[in-house]
């Protein structure tokens, strides 16, 4: 079954776009900007028809009630963490929700995602992370449920919650420890010089690597960034603010797809935000 999942996830194309709108989860104000209305926003999104769609298991069933065969497949997440808080808590903590395979199989999900949190002078909450994906790990393995490991490293940022470090040596043995730890597919940031992600491809040793959105940029940073990422070798996107937060969430999406799934240039992916 984890292969029957796994191709619900990955197109044609053998790659995946998968929307993010899962931030309701963190506990953090600005994170619910674009999607007050998680209805309107995720039908929005279906609507634009990208590959699956990550959402948190109290409003995953919006997307599963949607008739039809057609409808994106579901990324569920499956921890809670408190990390982007300004300011920060007096503790740190990354906490997997109960029986967390179970609910992805009753919620119908392609696939299961957890952190794999890496903050400055917080080796708990690496710890923290490292249990839950070992939790994670066999359940998954008994289900047939892919398993979605997402290595984040952040930097304290001078807003006082923690932002992405591109620093590719970082980057590296992190996603490294998610594959060792058994992810079937990475979500991973980009590195500063994102001509350099075919470094992060070849220490994901095969297993898909798909790249995490970040903060919302322009249109043109975007669709820019995607395609020399999709050109390093990675399988895939996980964008959520910048197709959320867009003024035309479905043409970003349409746009998006074309780069991922039909080796679009940019110019002709820009097209379709009309």
């Amino acid at each position: 079954m984890t292969t029957a999942r796994m191709n619900r996830l990955f197109g044609a194309s053998g790659n995946c776009f998968d929307v993010a709108i899962d931030h309701g989860m963190f506990n953090e104000a600005s994170f619910l900007n674009g999607i007050e209305n998680m209805h309107d926003a995720i039908h929005t999104v279906a609507a634009a028809r990208p590959d699956a769609i990550q959402l948190p298991p109290g409003t995953a069933r919006l997307l599963q009630a949607m008739p039809g065969a057609d409808r994106p497949a579901l990324v569920l997440r499956t921890d809670i963490a408190n990390v982007y808080g300004n300011p920060l808590p007096r503790s740190l903590f990354s906490r997997v929700i109960d029986s967390p395979v179970e609910q992805a199989v009753r919620l119908d999900a392609a696939c299961v995602v957890v952190n794999l949190l890496q903050l400055p002078d917080q080796p708990e909450l690496l710890g923290d992370c490292i249990a839950n994906v070992n939790r994670l790990k066999p359940i998954c393995e008994a289900f047939g449920m892919p398993l979605m490991v997402e290595p984040l490293v952040m930097q304290d940022n001078s807003k006082g919650g923690y932002g992405v470090d591109g620093d590719i040596d970082k980057i590296l043995p992190l996603v490294r420890q998610a594959v060792e730890l058994g992810a079937d597919i990475v979500k991973a940031d980009p590195c500063d010089d994102v001509s350099e992600y075919h470094r992060v491809i070849e220490i994901a040793q095969d297993v898909p690597v798909l790249v995490r959105g970040g903060g919302k940029v322009s249109d043109d940073e975007i669709l820019r960034r995607t395609k020399t990422l999709m050109e390093q070798g990675a399988r895939g996107i996980v964008y959520g603010r910048n197709v959320i937060h867009h003024h035309n969430p479905a043409g970003m999406t349409a746009a998006l797809m074309a780069i991922v799934h039909d080796n679009a240039s940019v110019d002709d992916a820009r097209a379709k935000l009309g």
